[in-house]
């Protein structure tokens, strides 16, 4: 995670409801416009279907409260408008609780294409559609319990995981291989790099070399991990995460895969 931001979240009105002005709106309109037909063939059936089921507005920012209705009814999450970046505490607090924490501000146009910082776009479009399905809220449940039993040590290490899944994870399906991270699928950029480019490295996911692996926030990923299945995640679930924490440190972290720079 990052340590400062050059955005500022927007905070809801007494009744909840957060004012966009037509730029920031027209932002929303043109990304996901521009993403929708980008998904085609590299994103997996499972987060297309979602985000059938969470109907995004195509003209405005949606309203948390209108995601939140959806996730209630399908398992019990809801979203949460929190400042620009928040700490490791209150973030793996908030997933423990099945609450998405979102930033509410939307980026610049010169950061159309990949942004550092999560925005709006970035959460809603990116997380909260495979939050519907049982498994991937389940794993991300089970990350945030984790997280508030780590030592605060340990907190980079765990969010490792979070990283090489949910943030940036692949899947191998049927039709070939798919994105389902959400700073995949939120990001033109990161998509075509990720499923067109020879240049990323892959690997077969492994929960443990996946805690051993740094990674850096400020550049296209240069190595991936991929599942078979969202069942491996919610497998994951049941584990002893802590014990594979302290697995990952004993057997130290790997050499990073790119220029040396904020390793977390």
């Amino acid at each position: 995670m990052a340590k400062t931001s050059t955005y500022q979240s927007k905070i809801p009105d007494s009744k909840g409801f957060i004012h966009y002005s037509d730029e920031e709106n027209q932002m929303w309109s043109e990304l996901i416009s521009q993403q929708i037909p980008m998904l085609e063939g590299k994103v997996c059936n499972e987060f297309i279907q979602a985000l059938d089921v969470m109907n995004f507005p195509l003209d405005r920012n949606p309203q948390l409260h209108e995601v939140s209705r959806v996730l209630q009814k399908t398992t019990g999450w809801s979203v949460e408008p929190v400042a620009a970046l928040i700490d490791f505490t209150s973030f793996y607090t908030l997933l423990a609780n099945r609450k998405f924490p979102a930033a509410t501000f939307i980026r610049r146009r010169n950061e159309m294409d990949y942004l550092q910082e999560p925005d709006i776009f970035h959460e809603i479009f990116g997380h909260t559609p495979l939050l519907t399905d049982p498994r991937f809220a389940k794993f991300t449940e089970a990350f945030g319990k984790a997280g508030l039993a780590a030592n605060k040590q340990d907190h980079a290490i765990l969010a490792r995981l979070y990283w090489f899944t949910v943030e940036f994870g692949l899947i191998q399906t049927s039709q070939g291989l798919r994105s389902y991270g959400a700073g995949i699928v939120s990001s033109p950029g990161e998509l075509s790099h990720a499923l067109d480019s020879d240049i990323p490295m892959l690997k077969p996911f492994d929960p443990l070399e996946v805690l051993r692996t740094p990674y850096r926030i400020d550049i296209y990923q240069p190595l991936y991990f991929t599942i078979d299945s969202f069942d491996s995640l919610f497998e994951l679930s049941d584990r002893d995460l802590i014990s594979l924490i302290k697995e990952a440190r004993r057997l130290d972290t790997h050499e990073p895969t790119y220029p040396v720079k904020n390793i977390a």
